[in-house]
C-alpha cells in the first residue's frame, strides 16, 4: 500500500515538472515572436512623429510616457523643431456668447479654453466673478514655412487675453483676463499653464514685457518695463522659480521713445529698439546680471529696419537704397557689429524682417504694403515670395517668433 502511494507521488511530481518545462518553452517562443526594442530605439522612432501624434502617444503606455516626458527627449525634440510664427485670430462675433465666469461659451471637442481651465482649477466666489459679456475672444494659431509655402495650423486653443511675449524655446506670456493686470505663462502645445502674481499695472502703450531664459542657470525671467507719469522707465523682474516680482535698476532716463517693438532675446540678453524711427542704438539688458546697456548700431535704423535673432547671434537688418544689409553682433561685452550679408531687393523697399528659421536658416520678411511674406534663402542667395495658405490667414496682426516644443518651466529628472 505504501509503495503504491509513493509511485503516485512520483508520477504527480513528474507531471508538474513536465508542465513547468512546457510553460518555460512556450514563454521563450513568445519572446522570440515579440522582439524587444531598446529604450533609445523607441525614443528615435517617437521623435520622428508629428507634434499632434506625439502628444497622444504619451498615453499609449507607461514606458512611452516616461520617454516623452524625459528632459533628454524634450531637449532632442526642441533641437529638431523649426521656428514658426505664432499669432492670434479673432473668433467671429456670431460665435461669441455673453458669459460670466460661471457661464463660459461652449467649446468644440478637443478645444482648450485658457479661462475655463483656470475656473475649473481655481473656483471664484459667485459675487467676485468678472463678467466678460461681449469681450473679444481669440484663437491661438501658428504659421509654418516650408519649401516656399506657408501653412496655418491650429493649437485648438482659445483665450481672452493677448500674447505679450514669447521665449526662444516654446513658452508664451498671456494676459490673464480673470485678474486685471495678471499674467499667464503657458506652453500652447502641452497646454500647461501657471498664473503669475500681480505686478505693477500700467496701460499697454506705456509698458513692455520680455521673457527670457538664463542659459547658465536654466531659469526663466519675466522682465517688465513701464514708464511713469514723469517719463522715467522703471523695471521689475519675476523669476518663475520664486514667482515674486522685485524691482531692479531700469534703463537711463530718456532712452525710450516708445514700447512698440517686442524685445528680442539673443546672446544672453534682451534687446529693444527704443524709437519708432531713427534708432541710433538699442537698449539691452543682460539676463544674468540684469544690467542695462546702450549698444550703438552700425548705422541709423529706419522704419523698416529691425533687430532679430539669427543662428544664435543678434542681427540688425537694415535697408540701404534697394539693398538690405545684415549685421551680426556675437557678444554684448566688447563685441562689434560685423556686416555679413547684402540682399538685393530690386524695387521693393517695404520689406520688414520678421524672424529667421532656426533649422533651414531662411530669413522671413513681411511686406508692409500688402502683408505678403517673402523668404530669403542664403544658400541660393535668392528672395522668393511665399505661397500663402489662404485658409484662416489674417490680413493683419502681430506675428511673434515661436517654436513648438514640449518644454516646461518645471524640469524633471530622466528616468
Amino acid at each position: 500500500m505504501a509503495k503504491s502511494v509513493g509511485n503516485k507521488n512520483v508520477g504527480l511530481l513528474k507531471s508538474v515538472e513536465e508542465r513547468a518545462l512546457f510553460k518555460k518553452v512556450e514563454d521563450e517562443q513568445k519572446k522570440q515572436h515579440v522582439p524587444y526594442l531598446h529604450k533609445d530605439c523607441i525614443s528615435n522612432i517617437l521623435i520622428q512623429l508629428p507634434l499632434e501624434s506625439l502628444q497622444s502617444s504619451r498615453f499609449v503606455c507607461k514606458p512611452w510616457y516616461s520617454i516623452i516626458n524625459s528632459p533628454t527627449f524634450i531637449d532632442a525634440h526642441l533641437c529638431r523643431s523649426e521656428s514658426v510664427l505664432i499669432f492670434q485670430k479673432s473668433v467671429p462675433r456670431e460665435r461669441l456668447y455673453p458669459y460670466s465666469v460661471t457661464s463660459m461659451p461652449p467649446e468644440q471637442p478637443n478645444n482648450f479654453c485658457v479661462e475655463t481651465s483656470f475656473l475649473q482649477s481655481e473656483p471664484v466666489p459667485i459675487f467676485g466673478q468678472p463678467n466678460f459679456s461681449g469681450a473679444p475672444k481669440f484663437s491661438i494659431q501658428f504659421m509654418e514655412f516650408k519649401e516656399g509655402k506657408s501653412k496655418i495650423r491650429e493649437y485648438n486653443l482659445s483665450c481672452l487675453g493677448h500674447i505679450r511675449a514669447t521665449t526662444c524655446n516654446g513658452l508664451i506670456l498671456l494676459d490673464n483676463k480673470l485678474r486685471k493686470g495678471g499674467l499667464i505663462v503657458m506652453n500652447p502645445v502641452t497646454r500647461k499653464l501657471i498664473a503669475l502674481p500681480l505686478g505693477t499695472i500700467y496701460p499697454p502703450q506705456d509698458e513692455s514685457y520680455g521673457f527670457a531664459l538664463n542659459d547658465a542657470t536654466g531659469e526663466y525671467k519675466v522682465v517688465h518695463l513701464f514708464r511713469d507719469e514723469l517719463g522715467y522707465v522703471s523695471c521689475e523682474i519675476l523669476n518663475l522659480g520664486t514667482r515674486m516680482w522685485r524691482e531692479v535698476n531700469g534703463p537711463s532716463f530718456g532712452l525710450f521713445g516708445w514700447f512698440g517693438y517686442m524685445p528680442v532675446s539673443a546672446i544672453g540678453a534682451l534687446h529693444w529698439l527704443p524709437q519708432i524711427d531713427h534708432n541710433d542704438y538699442i537698449v539691452s539688458m543682460e539676463v544674468g546680471t540684469e544690467k542695462f546697456h546702450t549698444v550703438p548700431l552700425p548705422k541709423s535704423g529706419r522704419t523698416y529696419d529691425r533687430i532679430i535673432e539669427m543662428a544664435g547671434f543678434l542681427c540688425f537688418v537694415t535697408h540701404h537704397e534697394l539693398d538690405i544689409d545684415i549685421w551680426n553682433l556675437k557678444s554684448l561685452n566688447g563685441g562689434v557689429w560685423m556686416k555679413r550679408y547684402s540682399i538685393s531687393t530690386g524695387s521693393v523697399i517695404d520689406m520688414v524682417p520678421i524672424f529667421s528659421l532656426r533649422i533651414s536658416g531662411d530669413l522671413i520678411f513681411k511686406r508692409d504694403e500688402d502683408g505678403s511674406f517673402y523668404a530669403y534663402d542664403f544658400g541660393f542667395q535668392v528672395m522668393r515670395k511665399v505661397e500663402m495658405d489662404k485658409h484662416g490667414f489674417p490680413l493683419s496682426g502681430t506675428y511673434l517668433p515661436h517654436v513648438n516644443s514640449l518644454i516646461s518651466w518645471v524640469r524633471t529628472q530622466d528616468v
